[in-house]
């Protein structure tokens, strides 16, 4: 049987799995349910699209979103998949060619939507034989989400019908209550609750307070024109005011459109389909803009209003740079936007859930401590140190040592029975003496006015703070009860000091941010506008987003490593052999015909940063980590040099026992240009390194 590391180098290009993803891919393997939350760009679809290649059937995919469907089965289409999807804007006949396929087991994965497979679970499951069902953004089954879907709630009925079929349930955005509505609701068995690092390193937090809206308007223009190949999204909380916006940038002469629920579903889809084929750079779009966005390039993510949670604001600024490339988030903060949000939680259902969600957000917002700390912190993580990628860090705000007030309020959350709220919490650390204090009988335990000397507003700013350093945590579900994290009782119990910060005048901007002056493009850049151009030509004559071709990563990784041959190519993350096969001559032509002599040059130096790195004794993995560069395209770099003399022994890395065993399988395989056969010869016992540099001993030997 082909191993899922074997089918993620052939159908994706990748050499090894992220965090956690192999042992996802396992548990479904074993039969076993799982939830998975893993932040969005992190590689929750590989979970369960491998599982689905192996197991003999066809994996039902459950998406909310037609538009997200065509994206999904076009980028597995190009990875050499067969998968297809069945919902209402296909006519009968398309339906029924669909089902024909998944009968003959030629289709692996089929993507439906919730409503579609309630109407049509007779057909759908008597057509199919389900390997296994993936619930895609499951927090929708749930009403503590953010994004509720009714129709979700009704897929419990599946779990219990196809007993014996794994189920695995997959999210970007899931507090602790939402996931343990998600496990009740679809009625998983047992699940293993996989959670995965929210930290998106490569995308910057910046908040700006108080900024006028004419201002913010030129602010987002200057943004937006310094940036003038990237794609963004300003999300608005308005359709009035995503117009407004769209006129002004249209007016500074950028290549922008609106999108919002009061256009028509034709006038949408030609918005969305524009933009994820890199024919619009700007959308100026509500929140029903971007869930069924699969596109990888995103650079910056703007919010022109104050987000309604902390969940839709992370998913939002998700859409930044799921290729993994830094990428820009911008958040516009006033009072006016908190005063529209508050009235629309109080006016709507579960009015006290968005309201106390809405103050989370606002409490982000006016933070004086690492924002990113702040976020991983809502999602149950707890990092150790400051990111040094948002405003906060960037412009560092003053501290004090706050051990002893934190540990009052513990005390105070402790003795009352972790059953309380904050307003609560902080009249007894206040003294009061109003009736429902004395009549719990809070008047009575220790601390009990031991921050009197403390104003209230400032009480809630400091507990703020303790929600934001993840030392409380609140329980929506238990009447917003401040709940001591592990974390919290750390410092309750004098193992652990706590610093506050200084609580100071939250401010308008002074003066606007500064803007990055254009500079030249250098050759690598150059090389990757025009591998771009190519990559362009392939969507076109294929009709798909340009991203399912190639990732901006991969062409980026292209660009600076300029590989020369196709097992070269391969080296590169992204580059599978069925994309190898398809599009690798056209890009290696571009590579090699682009400026000779800069590409010469530019390959040696990438050869002699590596030789210098090495040669001060440094280990594979750091200099990997110092050049931003995969292990295997540094040991790839380490064969080079030792053909080219610059290396003396190869002997740290590899044996001749190695170098014995991999001239036997290149003997077996015969000439080939991938390291993939002879691996696959040696029974996957020899890693891939050793294949390329035992091969580079064996070219010196011959020559």
């Amino acid at each position: 049987m082909v191993s899922p590391q074997q089918l993620l180098k052939k159908h994706f290009g990748y050499e090894t799995f992220r965090p956690q993803q192999e042992e996802i891919i396992e548990k479904i393997l074993s039969n076993a349910d799982a939830l998975v939350l893993m932040p969005t760009g992190g590689g929750k679809s590989l979970c369960f699209q491998i599982p689905a290649l192996i197991l003999p059937g066809t994996a039902i995919v459950i998406s909310p979103l037609i538009s997200l469907m065509k994206d999904q089965v076009d980028a597995l289409r190009s990875n050499g998949i067969n998968a297809g999807f069945y919902n209402s804007s296909q006519s009968f006949e398309e339906q029924q060619y669909i089902l024909d396929a998944c009968h003959r087991e030629e289709i692996k994965l089929l993507y439906i939507s919730p409503e579609k497979l309630l109407s049509d679970v007779e057909v759908i499951t008597k057509a199919c034989k389900p390997s296994l069902f993936a619930i895609d953004e499951a927090h929708c089954v749930s009403s503590w989400g953010h994004d509720f879907r009714p129709e979700y709630t009704q897929m419990g009925f599946l779990r219990e019908r196809f007993a014996q079929v794994p189920f695995v349930a997959l999210t970007a955005t899931a507090d602790k209550v939402t996931r343990r509505d998600i496990i009740k609701q679809l009625k998983l068995k047992s699940p293993q609750v996989f959670l995965a690092s929210f930290d998106r390193k490569n995308l910057s937090l910046d908040v700006r307070i108080g900024v006028k809206p004419k201002d913010k308007i030129v602010e987002m223009i200057d943004f937006v024109q310094e940036r003038e190949n990237q794609n963004g999204i300003i999300y608005c909380l308005s359709r009035k005011k995503c117009e407004e916006t769209f006129e002004a940038l249209k007016n500074a002469g950028v290549n922008a459109m609106f999108y919002h629920a009061g256009m028509s579903s034709e006038a949408r889809s030609s918005v969305q389909e524009r933009f994820i084929n890199d024919d619009l750079r700007v959308i100026c779009a509500t929140v029903a803009f971007g869930m069924g966005i699969d596109k990888s390039n995103v650079r910056w993510v703007i919010h022109y209003n104050l987000p309604k949670n902390i969940e839709g604001y992370y998913q939002e600024i998700g859409r930044a740079g799921r290729d993994g490339l830094p990428s820009e988030t911008i958040l516009y903060y006033n009072y006016a936007d908190l005063q529209i949000l508050n009235k629309f939680a109080s006016e709507g259902p579960m009015a006290e859930v968005n309201l106390e969600k809405l103050k989370r957000i606002q409490q982000y917002a006016e933070a004086d401590s690492c924002r990113r700390k702040i976020l991983l912190n809502y999602f149950s993580e707890n990092p150790d140190k400051d990111c040094g990628n948002c405003d906060v860090c960037k412009n560092p705000r003053r501290h004090f040592d706050g051990t002893i007030m934190v540990q009052k309020a513990l005390s105070a959350i402790v003795r009352m029975g972790e059953k309380d709220g904050a307003n609560m919490v902080i009249d007894v650390l206040r003294g009061s003496k109003r009736q429902e204090i004395i009549a719990a009988g809070y008047d009575k335990i220790k601390t009990h006015g031991a921050g009197a000397e403390v104003p209230a507003l400032d009480w809630q700013r400091y507990i703020m703070q303790m929600l934001n350093l993840g030392i409380v945590e609140m329980a929506y579900d238990e009447n917003f009860a401040l709940k001591i994290t592990p974390f919290g009782k750390e410092v309750l119990y004098n193992k652990r000091k706590i610093d506050l910060t200084v609580l100071q005048l939250i401010k308008p901007a002074e003066q606007k941010p500064k803007t990055k002056k254009a500079s030249t493009l250098s050759s690598d850049e150059e090389l990757f506008n025009h591998l771009r151009r190519i990559r362009k030509d392939f969507a076109v004559e294929e009709n798909v987003p340009a991203y399912v071709i190639f990732s901006d990563a991969t062409l980026d990784e292209m660009a600076k490593q300029k590989p020369m041959t196709e097992s070269d190519l391969l080296l590169v993350s992204g580059v599978g052999e069925h994309k190898l096969l398809k599009y690798g001559q056209a890009f290696l032509n571009t590579i090699i015909d682009f400026s000779p002599t800069n590409s010469n040059k530019n390959k040696g130096d990438t050869y002699l940063e590596t030789l210098h790195l090495f040669q001060q004794n440094i280990n594979i993995e750091e200099i990997a980590k110092q050049r931003n560069l995969a292990e295997t395209t540094i040991y790839s770099h380490i064969a080079q040099l030792y053909l080219f003399g610059k290396i003396d022994s190869l002997t740290n890395f590899v044996n001749e026992d190695d170098i014995v065993q991999v001239k036997e399988a290149f003997n077996v395989v015969g000439e080939s240009k991938a390291l993939k056969p002879i691996y696959e010869q040696l029974k996957e016992t020899v890693p891939y390194y050793k294949i390329r540099l035992a091969l580079a001993v064996l070219k010196k030997r011959e020559g």
